[in-house]
């Protein structure tokens, strides 16, 4: 049995997962509790948020995030990944800055916009 905390919404339901009977899913108010339980401890998975480099522009980090959640255990090679990318201003938010990151399908995307230099 392993007991998580629900962060699908901000309720915060504490889960139990029965790994033993089908991860059966106890303690949750919602559905997407009980998906939840079950895919964070068959398949967790985490929507990466950081930064890259910046050139030209009016500052010198751009914020972004995958489009999707990837697999936990790509977060560190996403991150060293993502330490590489430099892109040019100007940028806009939603615009792709990598293609279907380490082969997940998920692109590292703009969160916000971000001009050049005048």
């Amino acid at each position: 049995m392993k007991e998580l905390v629900c962060i699908v919404c901000p309720r915060g339901c504490r889960l139990t997962v029965d790994e033993e009977n089908g991860y059966t899913v106890t303690g949750n108010s919602c559905p997407r509790g009980a998906e939840y339980g079950r895919t964070e401890l068959q398949h967790p998975t985490r929507v990466l948020t950081t930064t890259v480099r910046v050139e030209g522009g009016v500052h010198r980090r751009l914020p972004v995030k995958t489009s999707r959640a990837i697999p936990k255990g790509l977060l560190m090679a996403a991150m060293e990944e993502a330490a590489g990318v430099s892109v040019t201003a100007p940028v806009k938010a939603g615009q792709v800055v990598l293609p279907d990151l380490l082969g997940t399908g998920a692109d590292l995307i703009a969160t916000r916009d971000l001009p050049a230099l005048p």
